[in-house]
């Protein structure tokens, strides 16, 4: 059977602090650099969310993007927008917020929606120049 991969683009702002609490501000700061001011620091995100699987011989969709566009302002928007990731979301209150753990984070609240049948591929902007892209173990 042919696969399909649709993607649907999203945004949202959060600020973030990078930072080990067991390291001082020193290591922090040689490690993390400005990432680790402790009042933290925000990034206008961008994310495309790539769903590869069948076409559906009745609807001819692989998705109906407006399925995928409500799950990803359910999952991502609503409780990452305007938010303190470090502060307002529970997965990163012992788990530091970088893009790679954002990305992984996105990819498990979407994909426990999703049917097996689905493969899912997460792309997270940080800035236009720095991605990263999570598909899975």
């Amino acid at each position: 059977m042919k696969q399909v991969t649709v993607k649907r683009k999203a945004h949202f702002n959060a600020a973030h602090r990078l930072y080990r609490a067991d390291w001082d501000d020193a290591k922090n700061l040689e490690v993390f650099g400005k990432c680790s001011y402790p009042n933290y620091h925000g990034h206008n995100y961008e994310l495309i969310v790539a769903v590869t699987g069948p076409i559906d011989p009745e609807t001819g969709f692989v998705i109906d993007l407006k399925v995928l566009k409500d799950l990803i302002k359910a999952e991502v928007e609503e409780p990452f927008d305007h938010k303190n990731l470090n502060l307002d979301v529970p997965e990163f209150s012992t788990l530091n917020p970088t893009a790679e753990n954002i990305c992984v984070v996105i990819y498990d609240r979407l994909k426990r929606h999703l049917s097996e049948t689905f493969k899912i591929e997460v792309t997270l902007y940080e800035t236009p120049r720095n991605s990263v892209t999570y598909s899975g173990e």
